[in-house]
């Protein structure tokens, strides 16, 4: 009986990922190994991103998956898979899904992007709640990471860094943040302060409230520079790819005109932080 294959990972701190492969089908003459990540969603024909493994000294075969691999943001299902060089796809097995063993992702913690324009990319890798690796990829071409939120009786308070622009300082000169009303065309602006690329605005509960028509409503948060493209208000830069059932943070009543309500900041299913409006619990 073979043994399931599974993967160790190791990050490094540029936020490139080494997989170290054990088990799984043997490799037979003309044959080579690949990884192979296929992203949830995909055409059933795409053939994901194929990384090539090799030996390594300890009996592993280990892929390295560098910041510069085309990697699109999404949810990517981690495989182990043969081919025959010179032959086919067709005539070769299946990709086999992968185990996860044991994550080494101290380096990505309050990880630094490099600094200048550039896309911002993060990659991390989790066991999903059937017990196979996958990993969860952002990219974004700005990003605006949230740091600590203060929150009290009336509002939150965000503050965070911009990075993936040229200079951020500049573009953080006359920014403000908007809270967008999901499904409904409907906007709240508040003033952004900043030092350097540093950035801090506060939205008061009670201005999400006043419009509420009951039910739960979510305001999603923006930075928006003066110039250039808004970026998604998000703590993506640490090793943790789900924060939603993670990081919770306390509701606060406020009034409003359909009765009862409370409103609290949230990470969403992609860690990008919202702010809801519910009925008060």
């Amino acid at each position: 009986m073979s043994v399931p294959p599974r993967a160790d990972c190791t990050a490094d701190a540029s936020g490139g990922l080494v997989f170290h492969v054990s088990g799984g089908p043997a490799a037979r003459t003309g044959e080579r190994a690949e990884l192979v990540l296929l992203r949830r969603g995909a055409d059933p024909a795409d053939r994901g991103v194929r990384l090539p493994l090799h030996p390594a000294a300890d009996g592993r075969l280990n892929a390295e998956l560098t910041l510069g691999t085309e990697l699109p943001e999404g949810r990517w299902d981690v495989h182990v898979a043969l081919a025959r060089d010179g032959a086919a796809e067709s005539g070769q097995a299946g990709p086999v899904r992968l185990l996860p063993g044991v994550n080494d992702l101290r380096a990505l913690v309050d990880r630094v992007p490099e600094p200048g324009g550039g896309p911002v990319a993060v990659r991390v890798p989790y066991p999903t709640k059937h017990g196979n690796l996958s990993l969860r990829s952002w990219l974004r071409a700005a990003h605006a990471e949230a740091g600590d939120l203060g929150i009290d009786a009336t509002a939150v308070t965000v503050h965070g860094e911009l990075y993936g622009v040229a200079d951020p300082a500049a573009a953080l000169a006359g920014a403000v943040a908007e809270a967008r009303l999901r499904d409904r065309a409907e906007v709240v602006t508040v003033p952004v302060t900043a030092d350097g690329a540093r950035f801090t605005f506060t939205l008061d509960h009670q201005r999400l409230a006043d419009g509420w028509r009951g039910g739960t409503e979510v305001w999603d948060l923006w930075l928006c520079p003066a110039s250039g493209e808004p970026a998604r208000v998000a703590r993506l830069l640490d090793d943790v790819a789900d924060r939603k059932p993670v990081f919770v943070y306390p509701a606060r009543r406020v009034t409003a005109p359909h009765g009862p309500a409370q409103a609290g900041p949230y990470y969403t299913a992609d860690n990008d932080l919202s702010v809801r409006v519910e009925p008060a619990g």
